[in-house]
């Protein structure tokens, strides 16, 4: 009997039937009859604990089987809490683990399913860039092309690796990011020359475009990471300027409150198809006004970054047309 290879049990026998055997002997000289009763009485106690002890084994066992089954795939196991007492706090707590490791599960199988898509998506992303540098190389190591074609072509190679670039080091930070590894070094920044210094790179072809921008931060500070939300705010500020016409206007207005910072960036440009709002903000998604040149990664690194320093971002259609992005940098955890 399982009960019996305890070694608690065996002791708890010894300490209690040998003094009361003892105690029945010490009683008998004085009375038979209450030598008897405390015989009877200890007897009781004694099988009594037996008897609901057995009771626990079972109740344990049958718990370690259902563990059993659980380790090993079993997903229709249902451990219940049924009653009072440690025991039922123990199974309440395995039915707890249960719950959190199911959902652990199916969030790991939504991460491999993810993690192949997003190979799959790169390896497109990366294969069209550079199919199109191995046919101008084709071109060039020809010899069939000279004077301005060839000319054109080293023009058009040299666009194509930098666009490569560029994504394979957008494709790194992202993957930094879903991992969570980056230690973010958030510090007192001016928002106005945040957003001024995310601009810069975009200067020549707003001026190009004629492209009026209009920045209103006045005062305002944001505790942040510089770098980072430095790409964050330029990859809108990108998204604006090539869906903004010529002699259109890209607008910064910020506002400061007790639990927020909201910085809204607007333009003049073509706004967005109503269905394509919903997924805006997915990685690798083309929405139907996107150019060609588009990888669909520059929104979903935006949220990712903001997302991180607390905030959040939505894009909607402005009232008197073009796009409008709504950032808020909350000052507390939410």
């Amino acid at each position: 009997m399982k009960l019996f290879n305890n070694p608690e049990i065996r002791k708890f026998l010894l300490i209690t039937v040998i003094p009361s055997l003892l105690l029945c002997f010490i009683v008998f000289f004085f009375s038979e009859i209450a030598a008897v009763c405390v015989f009877l009485i200890s007897a009781f106690l004694i099988i009594s604990f037996l008897i609901f002890t057995r009771q626990r084994y079972v109740r344990i066992s049958k718990l370690e089987e259902n563990i059993d089954k659980i380790l090993h795939g079993n997903e229709t196991i249902d451990v219940k809490s049924y009653g009072e007492g440690e025991l039922s706090i123990l199974e309440s707590d395995v039915q707890k683990m249960l719950v959190r490791l199911r959902d652990q599960n199916d969030k790991l199988e939504k991460e491999r399913g993810f993690l192949a898509d997003s190979i799959a998506d790169i390896s497109h992303q990366l294969r069209t860039p550079l199919t199109s540098i191995n046919l101008i190389l084709s071109l060039i190591q020809s010899g069939e092309v000279d004077g301005e074609r060839k000319s054109q072509l080293l023009r058009e190679l040299s666009s194509l690796i930098s666009k490569t670039e560029y994504l394979v080091s957008v494709l790194l930070k992202i993957s930094k990011l879903d991992a969570g590894i980056v230690n973010f070094e958030r510090k007192e920044t001016s928002l106005k020359a945040l957003l001024k210094k995310s601009a810069e790179a975009l200067l020549i072809p707003m001026d190009i475009k004629n492209q009026q921008l209009i920045i209103d931060a006045d005062n305002i500070v944001l505790y942040c990471d510089f770098p980072w939300c430095l790409e964050a705010f330029g990859n809108i500020l990108k998204n604006c300027t090539e869906h903004t016409p010529e002699n259109g206007t890209i607008t910064l207005r910020a506002t400061d409150t007790p639990i927020f910072t909201q910085i809204v960036i607007s333009d003049t440009g073509t706004g967005f198809n109503e269905d394509d709002i919903p997924h805006l903000f997915d990685r690798f998604y083309k929405g139907k006004n996107s150019s060609k040149e588009s990888f669909g990664i520059g929104l979903n690194f935006a949220k990712m970054i903001i997302n991180s320093h607390n905030g959040s971002i939505s894009a909607k259609n402005g009232e008197t047309g073009g796009a409008e992005f709504t950032i808020r940098f909350y000052k507390q955890v939410v």
